[in-house]
C-alpha cells in the first residue's frame, strides 16, 4: 500500500467554506421521489442492520492491465496513474486510475471468479472526473443451482445495465454499507459504471445519502437515460458499451452545464488518502490532516459519498484484510490487526465476523479451500 502524504495538496483555507456551500444546497427532487418508492425487486438482501448508525459515528475507527483488457486477479493494489503523472496532480483529473486487481472487494474471489467472468475497464478522459472504472459480469447457471455472490462493496454509487431471466433494466445503486449479496441463476450479465467516491453526487447535484443501501430505476434519477439500457445491452463488446455510456454522460454534463466543484475535489483527496494510506485509521487523523471540523466532514461525506467517514475508513481496511486473507498472504491476525489500524486482534476479529459473516481464519480457510 502507498504511504504517500496527501496533505499538501488540500486547499486548507477554503475547505470548510466549500463544505458549507455544498451541503446547504437543496437536494434534487427526483431523488426524494425515487427513494420513496418501493425498492426494485432485483436488489438482494444485505446483512448487519447496524451499519448506518456506525457509519456516521466519529469514534475511533479501525483503523497493469490497460483500458481495453481484462484485469488480472493478481497485481499491485496501489493506485496507478497514466505515464508521466503522479498522485500529486490527481486533483486536475489529468491522471486516470487503472482499475485495481479484479479480486479486491469480492469475497472468496477464486470461487466466485470460477462462477462468473469479471472484467474492469478504465474510464476515458471525457468522464474520468466522475467515473473511476467500468465493470462487467457474465454468468451461465443454466441447469445449475443458484449461486450466492457476496461482495464487500467500495464506497461508491454504481450505475448498472442488467439482463437476467426475470428482469432487464438500468439501475442506480447507492453506497451499500453492509455485505452485498446477489443470487445468480440462469444466464445473465451486468455492465456497471463505478463512479468515484463522491462523483455521482457531484455529477447529479444529489444528496447521495438519500439513496444509501437502496437501488432505484435509472430514469428516476437521470430522465435523459430513456432508451440507454437497451442501447448499452445491444452493443457487442465492452468497449462499445463504454463508448455509449461515455457519450451519454458527456452529453448530460454539457446539457446541464456541470461546473467545477471545489468541495468534490476535497472529497476526492480525502477518500484517496483514506484508501491508500494505511496509517490513516481514525477520523481525528483525517480532520487534522485536512484541517476540517468533524461535523463539516460528516456533512460533506453524507452529501457526496453517502456514508460517514468512519465507515469509509473501516470499509477500506476490511477490504484490505479480507483480500490478504483470501490470498493466503497472512495468518498472523495480531499483526494484521495492527497493520489495519485496529486496537487489537479481538476488535478486528469481531468486526470482521460482523461484516463478513465468519471469523477471519475461518474465512481464510474457506477462501483458500475454494481454489481446488
Amino acid at each position: 500500500m502507498s504511504t504517500d502524504d496527501f496533505a499538501d495538496r488540500v486547499p486548507h483555507a477554503t475547505s470548510e467554506a466549500c463544505v458549507e456551500s455544498a451541503v446547504s444546497a437543496t437536494s434534487n427532487p427526483c431523488v426524494e421521489s425515487a427513494v420513496s418508492a418501493t425498492s426494485n425487486p432485483r436488489v438482494e438482501s444485505t446483512e448487519s442492520s447496524t451499519s448506518e448508525a456506525r457509519a456516521d459515528s466519529t469514534e475511533s475507527s479501525t483503523g497493469d492491465a490497460r483500458a481495453d483488457s481484462d484485469v488480472s486477479i493478481t497485481g499491485d493494489p496501489r493506485p496507478h496513474f497514466a505515464p508521466g503523472t503522479t498522485g500529486d496532480n490527481r486533483g486536475d483529473f489529468t491522471a486516470h486510475r487503472v482499475p485495481p486487481e479484479t479480486a479486491k472487494g469480492i469475497l472468496r474471489p477464486r470461487e466466485q471468479l470460477r462462477t462468473f467472468t469479471h472484467s474492469r475497464l478504465s474510464a476515458g478522459p471525457a468522464v474520468n472526473r466522475y467515473v473511476e472504472w467500468y465493470w462487467a459480469v457474465r454468468w451461465d447457471r443454466r441447469g445449475l443451482p443458484t449461486y450466492r455472490s457476496e461482495i464487500l462493496s467500495y464506497p461508491a454509487v454504481n450505475l448498472t445495465f442488467e439482463r437476467e431471466p426475470d428482469h432487464t433494466g438500468g439501475f442506480i445503486t447507492g453506497v451499500t454499507t453492509t455485505k452485498y449479496i446477489r443470487e445468480l441463476h440462469g444466464e445473465g450479465e451486468t455492465f456497471g459504471v463505478k463512479f468515484r467516491a463522491g462523483g455521482f453526487g457531484a455529477f447529479t447535484g444529489l444528496d447521495v445519502g438519500a439513496i444509501r443501501d437502496t437501488a432505484v430505476e435509472l430514469t428516476e434519477v437521470l430522465p435523459e437515460a430513456v432508451g440507454l439500457t437497451e442501447q448499452v445491452l445491444a452493443a457487442a463488446t465492452l468497449e462499445e458499451r463504454r463508448a455509449i455510456v461515455e457519450s451519454f454522460l458527456a452529453d448530460v454534463a454539457q446539457h446541464r452545464a456541470i461546473s467545477d466543484d471545489t468541495a468534490y475535489r476535497l472529497v476526492l483527496d480525502i477518500v484517496t488518502a483514506m484508501e491508500h494510506d494505511p496509517d490513516l485509521t481514525r477520523v481525528d487523523q483525517v480532520t487534522d490532516r485536512f484541517d476540517i471540523p468533524v461535523r463539516s466532514l460528516q456533512r460533506l461525506f453524507r452529501r457526496y459519498v453517502g456514508a460517514g467517514p468512519k465507515w469509509v475508513l473501516r470499509r477500506y481496511r476490511l477490504q484490505d484484510g479480507a483480500h490478504l486473507l483470501a490470498e493466503g498472504r497472512t495468518t498472523d491476525l495480531a499483526d494484521l490487526a495492527v497493520e489495519l489500524g485496529y486496537f487489537d486482534q479481538a476488535h478486528f476479529s469481531r468486526e470482521f465476523a460482523s461484516e463478513i459473516g465468519m471469523p477471519p481464519l475461518e474465512y481464510a480457510r474457506s477462501a483458500l479451500a475454494s481454489e481446488g
